[in-house]
């Protein structure tokens, strides 16, 4: 979910060829951490967290681990999601994955049904585990699969120097304040524009967080009893809200191949007034640009909505290879990571929310816009309805294809809806 999970490719220098050559090594294991001649255990943990967390803090988080546990030892297999994720889905499909392995919530049915990740549950009941302690579960069929460690809410990020500059003295709450504002920061000249929207096909997520997330801050769904309602006068007006946007001229150039992280590097370096983006990159953007004056805000819903607004959110999940010989040690560090202390900081650091209900984040330490964002999160209700669907990123991409026809001239909204339709009721079962 985007998720998915969705996230920047963290840029330290250079992600060198050398360190993806190892994680592709590794991730060929097969979750064959092993067992040494001593006794103690080996787990690879594959993830993308070590890359968007400030350097060396999720090594001591683990290390904490494996100072209370010396008969496990957990090796690290980091590298940016976008590379994790295909490591992960070619790993999948061989039933070679890593012991260990963070997961977006976009590829549990797949990978559940490829019989790839282990179910949960029966670990849970093995070692006793309290379920009552965590915020959610992602299951297929009454079976847990993956267990969100970090929730992560996409919000409106926008620049208040741009802002002001284009004469906008508030954060823009609707659909109508935000067109408005996009087109005086569009207006305000050189290469800047209102809004980035990252529609790159290979990596679809854009539809989850940058378009259905209009729809959700309205309370809408995109489906009707887990079936796909793509006709529905809510996403018709969601789809018609974005062309309104693209045919004003205040979304970024290049949307059609734009990736989130050219979606991130533009609003880092004030090429875009406003984007929705996960509260992972605070710290990301703050190093990057650390005199860049932005906050962030509720999605703006439609005019005259009153409800609670949806807000995006993905998630640092986390599920254990089928395959590997070590799914009891595997839990003991699972149930760590969620464990009360141990998820408050990890979550502190990520500027994320704990997946441990009882964990509470330090916000005393914590960037201001992280409280911000909770208040945010607290006075709405997460939304993202991609989270367990079947083969969600290809209804990602299905979608992505109708809408860049839309954006295009080559299709109505009416028609691209329908196409989208027919192919979601073809997977959606």
């Amino acid at each position: 979910m985007a998720v998915r999970a969705t996230r920047l490719k963290r840029v330290i220098g250079a992600v060198t060829a050398a360190a993806t050559v190892a994680f592709v090594a590794a991730c060929g294991s097969g979750g064959s951490g092993g067992t040494a001649s001593d006794g103690s255990v080996t787990l690879e943990f594959a993830q993308w967290w070590g890359a968007e967390l400030p350097a060396g803090e999720f090594d001591k988080i683990v290390n904490d681990f494996t100072a209370q546990n010396p008969n496990i030892k957990i090796k690290l297999l980091s590298a940016p999601y976008a590379s994790t994720k295909q490591q992960l889905i070619t790993g999948a499909a061989s039933k070679t994955l890593p012991d260990v392995v963070g997961l977006d919530g976009a590829w549990v049915n797949d990978f559940a049904k490829q019989g790839a990740i282990t179910d949960l549950s029966k670990l849970m009941t093995d070692a006793n585990y309290d379920t009552g302690q965590l915020a959610s579960q992602v299951q297929i069929k009454g079976k847990t699969y993956m267990i969100p460690v970090v929730n992560f809410v996409y919000p409106l990020f926008v620049n208040k120097d741009l802002l002001a500059k284009a004469g906008v003295a508030e954060v823009p709450a609707t659909r109508t304040q935000f067109l408005d504002a996009a087109k005086k920061i569009s207006a305000t000249g050189g290469d800047v524009k209102g809004w980035a929207l990252p529609l790159d096909t290979a990596v679809p997520n854009g539809i989850q967080n940058d378009v259905m997330s209009w729809l959700w801050a309205s309370g809408g769904s995109m489906l009707t009893d887990g079936k796909p309602n793509l006709n529905s006068a809510p996403v018709k007006s969601t789809v018609e809200y974005v062309k309104s946007l693209n045919d004003a001229g205040v979304i970024a150039p290049g949307s059609l191949t734009m990736k989130e992280q050219d979606k991130v590097e533009k609003f880092t370096n004030g090429q875009v007034g406003m984007m929705i983006d996960s509260l992972a990159h605070i710290n990301l953007i703050k190093k990057n640009k650390p005199d860049l004056k932005f906050e962030v805000a509720a999605l703006p819903a439609e005019d005259g909505y009153t409800g609670k607004r949806g807000i995006p959110y993905a998630s640092w999940g986390i599920g254990i290879s089928n395959s590997t010989k070590h799914k009891a040690e595997a839990f003991k560090f699972v149930s760590y990571l969620l464990s009360q202390d141990t998820n408050a900081k990890l979550s502190t650091i990520a500027n994320g929310f704990p997946g441990n209900k009882n964990a509470k984040p330090d916000f005393g330490n914590s960037d201001p816009l992280f409280k911000t964002a909770f208040d945010i999160y607290q006075q709405g209700y997460p939304a993202n309805e991609f989270v367990g669907l079947p083969k969600s990123e290809d209804l990602m991409r299905s979608f992505d294809e109708q809408l860049q026809l839309v954006l295009t001239g080559k299709t109505t909204v009416d028609d691209a809806l329908a196409k989208a339709q027919e192919s979601w009721s073809s997977v959606i079962e």
